[in-house]
């Protein structure tokens, strides 16, 4: 795959979307509080050339728009993401085919995956044009940054942090926050359920270290593919190449047979020894409050590699927006038709960004038959990992506007009854940084059935909504202008209220 981050750098450049910072800045806090600055304004993606203690130059924001994250899979249009979730939820539930037809429309997508497959780089690969070993690792040198006043210490967000199975040898590509703790040592933060975790459980179950990489500053669609939590058995390389149509090219590490990205600018290899552990945290997280202070699993590094002048890729977490929640509106539009393949009842479903763009979600739904609300939000919660933590399901009918918190909340106000159309289910496994929880990392999920009620769900008749009339609508938003209103909207609210950024 010929993309890379200083592809993606030069495309932000030429359409006005990176600025560069010569003066000098620190990478304690200084850093954070002007990207966040400018991720609130909606400005351009950063490149600090000059960071204090580092050779090194830091990217910044490169995916503080939805738009640039569209840019970053190749795509020009939000709406073209929904054709992506397609082709992926064809691969999640690929049926026989029933016809010759079938099997036509079947057969580029096979080519896909066929095209999709990463390839190998035996010699010279870029990420390894500098080699670091032993007493020569210094993590100090790479400018990983400190956000916020209240953090344990500097952090390590955008790298993809590679472990394989020790059984199977299935990669595991996931995107953890890592601490540094000392020139050659860092702790890696993931929740149980990830793939990291898992791999670590059983490389302790065989009494064998857990070799990892982690991979700083790829092409960024490499980190959106490890964000995307689909249930099929691909692996995030294929994903990757899905995504960008051509294959991911891989190198194998100096110390372990772990592949990595070759246009890598930086590698960290190392080893995880099950049972050794060191504080991690605390440091500011999504949910916007500073989380915990947890044992976390100690990462040795032996060896560092990285390209010629390599360019340092961060990012930071905290109350939106923030990078990671244009992120997950951009794989909102990707799990839609996922969802739909999951749970066919569902017409659409939002992730507003102000609920942190996970921890409350809206489904619509064609109801057909009583208790389907309740169906369909239990279907969400088991649908795709990443609906796992969201806390509050809302459940509506397809006629009500997901994306207008106005509508969504007349539909809770006249169409819920408490009593009725609540449902709890209670002590569930959850974000262990989620405070409201009465016990850390075990919490309860809220469903509501804000769809019109049918019988036996209530015995009496529904009263018939208010609508205007269809003809006289049309007669005045033609005449609009003529009534010498044409400087005034006609009407309705901006979903970025919920912090949406277009449908």
């Amino acid at each position: 795959m010929g993309r890379d981050l200083r592809t993606f750098l030069q495309l932000l450049e030429s359409r006005g979307q990176l600025r560069r910072i010569s003066a000098p800045v620190e990478r304690d806090l200084e850093v954070a509080e002007i990207a966040n600055r400018l991720l609130a304004a909606g400005g351009p993606a950063l490149l600090f050339e000059n960071v204090k203690g580092s050779p090194f130059p830091v990217a910044v924001n490169l995916l503080g728009t939805v738009e640039r994250v569209v840019w970053s899979m190749g795509l020009e249009e939000q709406q073209q993401l929904e054709a992506l979730g397609e082709k992926l939820g064809k691969l999640q539930k690929p049926r026989p085919p029933r016809s010759l037809q079938d099997a036509l429309e079947f057969a580029p997508l096979l080519f896909d995956v066929i095209k999709a497959r990463p390839g190998r780089v035996l010699f010279a690969p870029e990420c390894q044009q500098v080699v670091l070993e032993g007493k020569a690792v210094d993590l100090d040198r790479i400018p990983m940054i400190r956000p916020y006043a209240g953090d344990a210490g500097r952090i390590l967000t955008f790298g993809l942090v590679i472990t394989h199975d020790p059984e199977d040898g299935t990669p595991n590509v996931g995107i953890y926050r890592l601490q540094q703790q000392s020139r050659d040592t860092m702790t890696v933060h993931w929740l149980s359920v990830r793939g990291g975790a898992r791999h670590l459980r059983k490389a302790a179950e065989r009494g064998q270290k857990l070799p990892v990489a982690i991979a700083v500053g790829v092409d960024p669609l490499l980190v959106m593919a490890a964000a995307t939590p689909i249930p099929v058995e691909l692996s995030e390389w294929v994903f990757a190449g899905l995504y960008a149509g051509e294959g991911v090219q891989l190198a194998q590490c100096r110390t372990s047979d772990l592949l990595v990205p070759a246009h890598s600018e930086f590698v960290l290899e190392g080893t995880i020894t099950p049972g050794e552990v060191l504080p991690d945290g605390p440091f500011g997280d999504h949910m916007g409050y500073y989380g915990g202070v947890e044992d976390s699993p100690l990462v040795r590094i032996h060896t560092v590699t990285h390209r010629h002048d390599p360019i340092y890729h961060t990012t930071f977490s905290g109350r939106p927006p923030k990078e990671e929640a244009m992120i997950a509106i951009a794989l909102n539009r990707i799990y839609t038709p996922l969802l739909r393949a999951q749970v066919p009842e569902v017409r659409d479903f939002f992730l507003p960004m102000d609920a942190l763009s996970y921890k409350l979600a809206v489904l619509s739904i064609k109801k057909a038959y009583p208790g389907q609300a309740r169906r369909a939000a239990m279907a969400f919660w088991t649908a795709l990992a990443q609906f796992t933590y969201t806390k509050f399901v809302i459940v509506v009918d397809e006629d009500i506007d997901i994306r207008d918190p106005s509508q969504v909340v007349w539909a809770i106000a006249s169409k819920v009854d408490p009593e009725r159309d609540l449902f709890v289910i209670p002590r569930t496994p959850f974000d262990t940084l989620d405070f409201a929880c009465e016990r850390i990392g075990l919490g309860a999920r809220l469903g509501i059935d804000a769809t019109t009620k049918i019988p036996p769900e209530t015995d009496h008749a529904w009263g018939e909504p208010l609508r205007a009339d269809p003809a006289t609508a049309e007669q005045v938003s033609k005449r609009w202008a003529e009534y010498g209103l044409g400087d005034i909207p006609l009407g309705g609210v901006d979903p970025r209220a919920w912090g949406y950024s277009g449908k």
